[in-house]
């Protein structure tokens, strides 16, 4: 494919998707996206049904975040993996409809209720800190890579202006 970043931002990335961290992570963020499908079809499934109208709402709530959450980490892995295998450029994957996001805080409302099924809670709190350690990835990688690449920080913030304007 053809890149238009600098060898050492390319080198830098692709070395990244073939690192034991990268391995680690891909494989850490499959398994958790392999035990909420596996939770939520079986377990999580029965203990819904047992759960009171407002934390079943509660509960279906959580699961969308969830289930988010795990489909924005596992496509950002397979986009660095594809950027490893050579499938994808480098300024295609630092796009940012391939980036991760920061997630918003929660509310006050969805903090307080009644308490959800154990199992649930706990792979919120797994996704949540995987998010955590990729969103910090995307960032060292993607910052420090292409924006060190600029040669002229001026010129930079006026071609993303006109990129945002259509100019």
């Amino acid at each position: 494919m053809n890149d238009t970043s600098t060898p050492a931002a390319v080198t830098a990335l692709r070395d990244f998707a073939r690192s034991e961290l990268f391995e680690r992570t891909f494989a850490e963020g499959m398994q958790l996206v392999e035990e909420t499908a596996a939770y939520l079809d079986g377990a999580g499934r029965k203990e819904s049904k047992l759960l009171s109208r407002n934390a079943a709402l509660a509960y279906a709530g959580e699961s969308m975040k969830l289930t988010t959450r795990l489909m924005q980490i596992a496509s950002w892995l397979l986009v660095q993996r594809a950027v490893r295998e050579g499938d994808m450029a480098v300024n295609e994957a630092a796009q940012d409809r391939y980036r991760i996001r920061p997630e918003q805080p929660r509310s006050e409302a969805a903090e307080g209720g009644e308490p959800l099924p154990y199992g649930l809670l706990e792979l919120l709190e797994r996704s949540a800190r995987l998010h955590e350690r990729v969103l910090h990835l995307d960032r060292r990688m993607y910052l420090s890579a292409l924006e060190g690449e600029a040669e002229n920080p001026v010129q930079s913030q006026l071609d993303r202006l006109r990129n945002a304007f259509g100019g």
